[in-house]
């Protein structure tokens, strides 16, 4: 147990550095969506334009010393900071599924917290360097198997609700693959990530997740501009999905344990 959780914690490490380090550069490149982010508090575009590359370095430190020294404090900058830019775009007019689709964003440092804990902490704890549990119990796990699978559900039905209402931008993402119908691809890629994530949500199993690993892995590679950069900040959509991935227990011990409880349940009739 101490080793699979090892594995999650490094995994949603990386990926939450990766998407704040993505975020970042869009400050530092001048992103003009920015601009509306900023006027939802008042901020025009001059000064906007100003406090970009700011907040775009501050994004990108942030980052990478979740990959040097992580702490408590960090993370629980990140998740609060995550959920503010997502909400930005819902307040300032966007769908409210670019809310939702940005779950791994926020969800991954909270998922961070609860794998290291939050009991009995003091001030001290939350700027001491931390790691997973030494002890992590299988409810700790549980626990945070059940915000991953939340997360997945939500990212999945976010990204799903905006192919259902044609966003312009995975429209043109579908021109450039060389689809005629972009509406109907829409249509059938959304349907897809609502029920993969409605599965998710009440039964992940391993096989379904590794198919959904590649699927976001993949379609997040097809931006018209600044592919690199777009792909980076979704880091925590594919650190969600992987960690859910080694959380779960393996496909073959999972057989194993419905066939011995079917033969139980049989010897007992």
């Amino acid at each position: 147990m101490l080793a699979k959780t090892q594995n999650i914690y490094y995994t949603l490490r990386f990926a939450s550095a990766m998407c704040f380090i993505g975020h970042g550069a869009f400050g530092i490149i001048g992103k003009k969506i920015w601009l509306n982010y900023f006027a939802v508090f008042g901020i025009d575009h001059a000064l906007g334009a100003q406090l970009m590359p700011i907040m775009g370095t501050i994004d990108i430190l942030m980052g990478i010393s979740l990959l040097i020294y992580p702490t408590r404090a960090i993370l629980g900058w990140l998740a609060a900071w995550g959920i503010v830019t997502a909400l930005c775009r819902p307040v300032s007019g966007e769908p409210f599924a670019e809310f939702i689709e940005r779950a791994g964003n926020y969800g991954v440092p909270i998922t961070l917290l609860v794998l290291c804990g939050l009991n009995g902490l003091n001030i001290k704890d939350w700027f001491n360097k931390v790691g997973p549990s030494t002890e992590p119990g299988a409810k700790n796990l549980a626990n945070v198997t059940n915000c991953l699978r939340v997360i997945v559900f939500l990212l999945l039905v976010g990204h799903g609700w905006l192919n259902l209402i044609e966003k312009k931008g995975l429209m043109d993402q579908y021109k450039l693959l060389g689809f005629t119908d972009q509406v109907a691809i829409a249509h059938i890629a959304g349907i897809f990530e609502w029920t993969a994530g409605v599965i998710v949500l009440i039964r992940p199993v391993r096989p379904l997740l590794a198919v959904l690993l590649i699927w976001k892995i993949g379609t997040e590679l097809f931006y018209p501009h600044w592919e690199l950069f777009e792909w980076l900040e979704r880091g925590g959509s594919y650190g969600a999905i992987l960690g859910l991935w080694l959380a779960l227990p393996q496909t073959r011990i999972l057989w194993h344990k419905t066939l011995s409880t079917i033969n139980n349940h049989s010897s007992i009739n």
